[in-house]
């Protein structure tokens, strides 16, 4: 999520910066302003879509943007001080059973994304999918991460770009068609996880399937535009998504939530660290806002009970996320689920400023275990939506498709 202050700094970075491609509901000229996809435009003006198809059309010929000569694979890197990731940026097939979501969705994003792909004829931005490449047991990696290593360390990239927060970014072109058959070979024997791109991914699934109900045969709408990282090899981080709920006010929330909960009102300076703590224990959520800070915990069973679906598991019904969607925001708080009630952030520290700006609550949660959300999507569950937040993201921008190319 791009907020508008990041926003608005991106688009005088340049002229040329991707989000006027990504976000053209956001940018001058783009209709309703936003930072979703989606975006009705205004009377007598063009729809974002449109805009962006219009941006991206004339990037191309004006050269600011250039397809390559011949089909690549690119291996792509981000590397820190003190952490390394490496993957592949290629298509995958759209539709499989080999890739995997654990996250839901909702259907506003899911259509802007898929009205920009279909306006665009393009996929602008990567999905992020992990899977396990074989040294998770005595295996050695398969030749997808070997031969993604064997390019970054021995060939010069094809690009390479550090970004404000200190990440060095390097690109390397996979052209040689045995080592891209050895690659394809490889990964057609993996499932992967969808990290990153829940909505992408349900648009690329519907962009599909109308292009077929209109009677298209095969076509680039059969594949998306992918980000593949070997978790054996590159262990991705799991972060945990917060709540901002600009319509309840703290002493309203605190005094609901205690329907169900024990809540303490704890000392700012401590309140994250309490967080944690609390949340090695069990389900545990910091209430937050401009008259300080509530830790929540140990939540009425009953009560938990009776406010899941009836066809939830129970590996679904312990956490957290779902405690927090079907108990405190559902039952407690009378709040469905939206993207006008229910802001996100992957920042705590930005989660507070916001509520502390709107009069409203944050809810701060901790990380969700990864095992957890492996369980989920290996039994075909799916979590509440943003409820994790891998990384490192690849940066937009480095390796766009076009559907004409």
């Amino acid at each position: 999520m791009i907020g508008p202050g990041t926003l608005d700094r991106l688009l005088a970075a340049s002229p040329y910066n991707v989000v006027r491609l990504i976000l053209p509901a956001g940018t001058p000229g783009g209709g309703a302003a936003g930072t979703g996809a989606a975006g009705d435009a205004a009377p007598g003006e063009a729809a974002p879509g449109e805009i962006a198809a219009g941006r991206l059309h004339d990037w191309l010929a004006d050269g600011v943007l250039a397809a390559d000569d011949s089909p690549a694979l690119y291996v792509y890197e981000q590397r820190a001080a003190d952490w390394l990731q490496r993957g592949l940026i290629g298509l995958v097939a759209v539709g499989t059973d080999a890739v995997h979501p654990h996250e839901g969705v909702m259907a506003g994003p899911v259509a802007g994304r898929r009205e920009l792909m279909k306006q665009t004829r393009s996929n602008l931005e990567p999905i992020l999918l992990v899977y396990n490449g074989g040294r998770g047991g005595l295996a050695a990696p398969g030749d997808a991460s070997r031969l993604t290593d064997l390019t970054a360390d021995g060939q010069p990239p094809l690009a390479c770009a550090v970004t404000d927060d200190g990440v060095t970014h390097r690109l390397w072109a996979v052209t040689d068609p045995g080592v891209q058959a050895a690659i394809a070979a490889d990964l057609a024997t993996r499932t992967a996880l969808i990290a990153d791109g829940h909505h992408r991914y349900a648009a690329y699934r519907e962009l599909r399937t109308e292009m077929g109900d209109a009677g298209a045969e095969s076509g680039p709408w059969d594949y998306g535009l992918a980000f593949l990282v070997d978790a054996d090899e590159y262990p991705l981080r799991l972060g945990a998504i917060h709540r901002v709920l600009p319509r309840l006010s703290p002493a309203e929330a605190v005094d609901r939530a205690a329907e169900a909960f024990t809540v303490t009102q704890v000392d700012p300076d401590e309140a994250f660290g309490l967080l944690a703590a609390a949340g090695e224990s069990g389900t545990a959520f910091l209430l937050a806002g401009d008259a300080g800070y509530w830790l929540l915990t140990d939540p009425d069973e009953r009560q938990v009970e009776a406010a899941m679906p009836a066809e939830a598991s129970h590996r679904w019904r312990a956490l957290d996320a779902s405690v927090m969607q079907e108990l405190l925001l559902a039952r407690l708080w009378s709040i469905k689920d939206n993207e006008r009630d229910v802001l996100i952030s992957h920042d705590a520290a930005e989660a507070v400023r916001m509520a502390a700006d709107s009069g409203g609550t944050a809810v701060i949660g901790n990380p969700m275990p990864l095992a957890a959300v492996m369980d989920i999507a290996a039994h075909g569950e799916k979590v509440p939506r943003k409820s994790t937040s891998f990384g490192p993201k690849p940066r937009t921008g480095l390796v766009l498709r076009t559907f004409d190319s």
